[in-house]
C-alpha cells in the first residue's frame, strides 16, 4: 500500500493510509471497526460495490447498443448474497442470479422481483423448482434432459409455463484452478455441443428440442459459462461463437430462433498488488464486437444478450480484518527445484483469529491474496512472512506468501484485500468457529449486514 493516501488494487477504493499510518476504509479506522464489531470480520465497501456494478451494467449495454443488441446484467449472487448485497444491485441496475433456493429466498427478502431473478443449479430439488415457479422467476436455468421433463411436469402442476434457458458447455474454458473451470466436457455442469460418439445429435441440441416440444416450458435462450477468474477476453468470443452457431442449428431444425444468449461470468480480478483486473469497458467491446461479427456470418440476427459478473462486482469491494496472535519464526530448507537447494531461510509465521473457516480459497484452490499490518505504521525492514490462521489443519494458510514488517507482533491488526466474493459465501464452522460479520461502509460509518456468530448459535442447532 505505501505511504498515505489511495491505497491502489487490489484494495476497494475507499481504502486510504492516514499518515499517521492507520488505514481507514470509506473514512473508518480500522481501529474504530475493530473496536465496534471484533475480528476476524469480513467488511464491505458499499461505495466501491456500486460503483462497480454500474461500471459492468453501462459498459455492456454501451457496446452492446453499437451492435444493435441489448443486455442485461446479473450480479451472480453466489459470489457473496446477504439481502443489502441483493439491494445494492437491484438499486443499480442489475438483476440477480442465484444458485440455490436459500439464495432465492435472500434474493426474495431483498425485495428484488421474481422477474429479474434467475435460478442456476445442476441438481435443483423439487422444492427449490416450485420455489421459483412460485416466485415467478424470470428464468430457470435447465442443466439436464431428466430436469426438463421434471420442470415441464412441476410447472404443469401449478398451471404455469416455465421460461427456461438450457445451459451448454462449449468445450471453451479459461480462468483458473481446475475447479473452477466450467465449460470443458468432463464435469457436473451443461449439456455438450458436440455430438456423442455415434456422430448423432448434441446433448446440448436435444435439450433444446426437448424444451421446444414441451408447452409447460418457455425456452427463453442458451446459457453457457466457460469459467472463473478469466483475465482477457477471447474466451467469451469464444464461447459466444458456438452458441449462436448452436443457436442457428436449432433454427434450422425447429423453425424456432431463441431470443436471449448468456455469456456467463468470470470475469477476474486482481488479487495482488501489480496484477491488472479484467476492465468491464474493454471486454464489453471486445464481446460486442465479436458477436455481431458471428451473427452476420450466419445470417441471424443479434439476441438479446446476459452477462453474470459476481466476482468481479464484490471481491474487489471487500477486505478482511484480522487481529495477530502467535508471531512465529520457522527455520525451513529450499526446496529441490530452487536454484538454492538445500539452503536454509527464515519465514515468519504470522497467526491470526480466523483462517480456513472464512476464507477457504487458499486451502481448496492454492489462491494467492495479500496482506498489510493496517493499524499502525512501522519503520521496520520487511521480512518473508506466512499468514495463517488459527485451525487444526498445516493446511491453514491465509496468504502463502507475503513482506510484512520485521516488527508485527500480537495485537496488530491486519488486513486481507479481495476477500468480497466467496469469503463469506463459503465459510464454515470448523473447529466449532463461529463465522464471521458482514460489516459494509460508508460515508465515514459501518452498520452490519450480517451479524456475527455466536457460541449460543452453534449450540442452539445441536438437539443432542
Amino acid at each position: 500500500m505505501g505511504g498515505p493516501g489511495a491505497a491502489g488494487a487490489p484494495w476497494s477504493s475507499g481504502v486510504r493510509r492516514r499518515a499517521d499510518g492507520e488505514v481507514e476504509v470509506a473514512g473508518v479506522p480500522v481501529s474504530e471497526l475493530a473496536a465496534a464489531h471484533g475480528t476476524p470480520a469480513y467488511v464491505l465497501d458499499e461505495a466501491d460495490f456500486r460503483a462497480r456494478a454500474r461500471a459492468y451494467r453501462t459498459a455492456f449495454e454501451s457496446a452492446f447498443a453499437e451492435v444493435g443488441a441489448g443486455v442485461d446484467v446479473y450480479y451472480a449472487g453466489k459470489a457473496l448474497l446477504t439481502v443489502a448485497v441483493a439491494r445494492w444491485a437491484t438499486q443499480e441496475g442489475l438483476r440477480v442470479d442465484t444458485a440455490s433456493g436459500g439464495e432465492l429466498a435472500v434474493a426474495l427478502r431483498a425485495g428484488v422481483p421474481g422477474a429479474a431473478i434467475g435460478l442456476h443449479g445442476n441438481n435443483k430439488s423439487d422444492a427449490e423448482i416450485l420455489a421459483a415457479l412460485d416466485a415467478g422467476v424470470g428464468r430457470l436455468i435447465v442443466d439436464s434432459l431428466v430436469e426438463i421433463e421434471r420442470v415441464a411436469d412441476l410447472a404443469a402442476s401449478r398451471g404455469v409455463v416455465a421460461p427456461v434457458m438450457v445451459r451448454v458447455t462449449t468445450g471453451v474454458h479459461a480462468g483458473g484452478h481446475e475447479y473452477i473451470s466450467t465449460a470443458h466436457e468432463d464435469q457436473k455442469f451443461g449439456l455438450s455441443v458436440n455430438a456423442g460418439p455415434d456422430g448423432g445429435t448434441s446433448p446440448a441440441l436435444a435439450a433444446l428440442e426437448a424444451v421446444v416440444a414441451r408447452p409447460e416450458l418457455d425456452l427463453l435462450g442458451i446459457h453457457s459459462h466457460i469459467g472463473s477468474q478469466i483475465l482477457e477476453p477471447s474466451g467469451f468470443e469464444a464461447a459466444a461463437r458456438v452458441v449462436l452457431q448452436l443457436r442457428a442449428d436449432l433454427a434450422t431444425r425447429t423453425g424456432v430462433l431463441v431470443e436471449e444468449v448468456d455469456l456467463g461470468g468470470g470475469y477476474g480480478i486482481a488479487y495482488l498488488p501489480g496484477e491488472e483486473p479484467l476492465e468491464p469497458a474493454p471486454v464489453a467491446v471486445s464481446v460486442a464486437q465479436a458477436v455481431a461479427s458471428v451473427a452476420r456470418e450466419l445470417g441471424t440476427p443479434l439476441p438479446r444478450f446476459s452477462i453474470e459478473p459476481g466476482r468481479a462486482v464484490v471481491g474487489p469491494a471487500g477486505l478482511t480484518l484480522y487481529t495477530v496472535g502467535t508471531v512465529k519464526p520457522v527455520t525451513v530448507s529450499a526446496p529441490a527445484e530452487d536454484p538454492g537447494a538445500g539452503a536454509t531461510f527464515t519465514r515468519l509465521y504470522v497467526s491470526v483469529d480466523g483462517g480456513m473457516s472464512d476464507n477457504i480459497r487458499p486451502a481448496l484452490y492454492g489462491a494467492d491474496y495479500h496482506a498489510e499490518v493496517v493499524g499502525r505504521a512501522s519503520a521496520a525492514g520487511t521480512v518473508l512472512a506466512r499468514v495463517v490462521g488459527k485451525h487444526c489443519e498445516s493446511g491453514d494458510v491465509v496468504v502463502h506468501e507475503v513482506m510484512l514488517p520485521a516488527d508485527v507482533r500480537a495485537g496488530d491488526l491486519l488486513a486481507v484485500p479481495a476477500t468480497g466474493a466467496y469469503g463469506r459465501s463459503m465459510a464454515s464452522n470448523y473447529n466449532g468457529l463461529t463465522r464471521p460479520p458482514v460489516v459494509a461502509v460508508a460515508d465515514g460509518a459501518s452498520r452490519v449486514l450480517v451479524r456475527r456468530e455466536t457460541l449460543e448459535d452453534l449450540l442452539g442447532l445441536d438437539l443432542g
